[in-house]
């Protein structure tokens, strides 16, 4: 399995709005993808961080699963701007993304 991970950092003056991502940009992001390979969408919300007290260090992570890279790739090259296009509408932070394989 290959998996996008898509990391939205918490700061001191970043914003997260969840309604909006669970509600509004998942379903897009499964609707433009599953077609291109998707296989399943995994999102953990932050709560705190390791250490007693700590904040969390990012507001989500999410986790859009695909068979193959080549389908990973095809999506983005598709649907990649449109949704990334969105993410403005929910946070005011940049994502960091990586690609990963399942051992």
């Amino acid at each position: 399995m290959i998996s996008l991970t898509v990391l939205y950092p918490k700061t001191a003056d970043s914003h997260f709005d969840l309604d909006y991502y669970v509600n509004t940009h998942t379903p897009l992001v499964k609707e433009r993808l599953t077609s291109a390979g998707l296989t399943s969408v995994d999102l953990r919300q932050g709560l705190a961080g390791g250490a007693p007290d700590s904040p969390a260090t990012y507001a989500m992570i999410c986790n859009l699963n695909f068979g193959t890279i080549e389908e990973l790739q095809n999506a983005l090259a598709t649907h990649g701007p449109e949704l990334t296009g969105d993410i403005p509408n929910f946070t005011n932070v940049q994502p960091t993304m990586q690609i990963s394989q399942s051992v």
